[in-house]
């Protein structure tokens, strides 16, 4: 055990230490209500993650899809910081802060750091690429596009580069976020006369066989259909080489000149957990039992992104990394915790994308629906997610403010 005079000591309020203070870990804390718990996390809010993308094309303000933690759990304690050892044995986990280094002992540990983005190891693609995994991405992004505008006007022989827009990855993520680009810059370029002859040119790349994998075909076509009108070249079974300063190099031998080159194909598990000693999966997914107890730790329990866990009701599956699971993985451990565990069970209850021009795909349950029904449905779904009513008023005065007015074009000081 570590003796370190200068790791202050603290024990986690009622028993339970929280990593993690995304939608796993902090619905976790905020089931357990009066019992307390503290939790770890580098920031003090929690993030809406689906809402990114409306956050980046400056449809939502990006500080309506954050959610204040000590709001949002009013009887946990917040320490910010990160972990950066286990000692099982003890119970006790270092934490290393701006306000110095903590030895803080629990009854019970929740896993719940998430992932982060999965970045290959193509040339070029962690110095040149954008990515889109917090608010801060989301405002670089779009003031990234809207300079590219600029930029154009300023000089429109580089005009064609400058307009081209490679977003890698056509999975929920990719495809919200190149329409909802798409959308922004139109609005910007009408303020350009100089470009009105220049038409942007927007590229979608996977080395999947077709887009929104997760959703049923018919859905997924439509998706293509749908974003192929709008002049986005979709570019499937192909896959992201190298990146450098000038453009793109795709399989084939095919290069795209461009500034704009977007990381959007999925994520991996926080490196942390392989550091903190926790036993994975060959993923790199914390291995837990149907109970989310994480396995041969008593006391410890795993959840979200970074955990495999399996769900009785799809047998021989583990659970995909998306909030609304992650909501259900939180209110069955929040139960388990508070009495005797019993296995996680959940169905899928749909999946839905927006397209841009109000046009959306969704699911519920065998139900399909797409353009506008498809568009409402899924903004309603996110809606409802959103904790607190004064955080949905807020999205909502945003979205009737951005079917009234033009599209603000500013960029944001980060």
């Amino acid at each position: 055990m570590n003796l370190d005079p200068h790791i202050r000591p603290r024990v986690a309020r009622g028993g339970t230490l929280v990593l993690g203070g995304g939608f796993a870990g902090a619905y976790v804390a905020r089931g357990l209500g009066r019992a307390g718990a503290t939790i770890v996390n580098p920031t003090n809010s929690m993030l809406y993650t689906p809402l990114l993308p409306e956050a980046a094309a400056g449809t939502i303000e990006p500080r309506h899809v954050l959610v204040p933690i000590r709001s949002m759990c009013p009887h946990a304690d917040l320490l910010l910081g990160r972990v950066v050892e286990l000692d099982h044995e003890h119970r006790r986990v270092i934490v290393e802060s701006d306000a110095g280094r903590f030895g803080v002992t629990y009854a019970d540990l929740v896993i719940a750091v998430g992932a982060v983005t999965r970045m290959p190891a193509a040339r070029g693609l962690r110095e040149h690429a954008l990515s889109l995994k917090d608010v801060g991405d989301a405002i670089r992004l779009r003031n990234h596009v809207l300079r590219q505008i600029d930029l154009a006007d300023a000089a429109p022989e580089t005009a064609e580069r400058r307009l081209t827009f490679v977003f890698a990855g056509a999975g929920f993520a990719g495809v919200e976020t190149l329409a909802e680009l798409q959308e922004l810059a139109a609005g910007a370029l009408r303020r350009h006369p100089r470009l009105a002859d220049t038409e942007p040119r927007w590229v979608l790349v996977d080395r999947a066989p077709r887009i929104l994998g997760q959703v049923p075909e018919k859905l997924a076509r439509f998706a293509a259909r749908t974003l192929s009108r709008r002049g986005v070249e979709i570019l499937t079974e192909t896959s992201l080489e190298s990146v450098d300063a000038g453009g793109v190099q795709l399989s084939g031998g095919r290069r795209i000149e461009t500034e704009t080159v977007v990381w959007t194909a999925g994520v991996t598990p926080n490196p942390v957990l392989e550091q903190l000693g926790l036993p994975l999966d060959k993923h790199g997914r914390v291995r837990v039992d149907e109970t989310l107890a994480v396995d041969g730790m008593p006391g410890v329990w795993a959840l979200g992104d970074g955990a495999a866990v399996p769900n009785t009701a799809t047998p021989g599956e583990t659970d995909p990394a998306t909030c609304q699971h992650a909501l259900r993985q939180a209110r069955r451990l929040a139960r388990n915790l508070r009495g005797t565990p019993e296995p996680y069970r959940y169905r899928t209850r749909g999946q839905m994308a927006t397209l841009g021009g109000r046009h959306g795909i969704a699911t519920a349950g065998a139900l399909r629906f797409r353009g506008l029904d498809g568009w409402v449905l899924a903004r309603a779904y996110h809606l409802l997610q959103l904790p607190f009513a004064s955080r949905r008023s807020r999205v909502l005065a945003d979205w009737a403010s951005a079917a009234v007015f033009r599209r603000d074009v500013v960029e944001v000081t980060t």
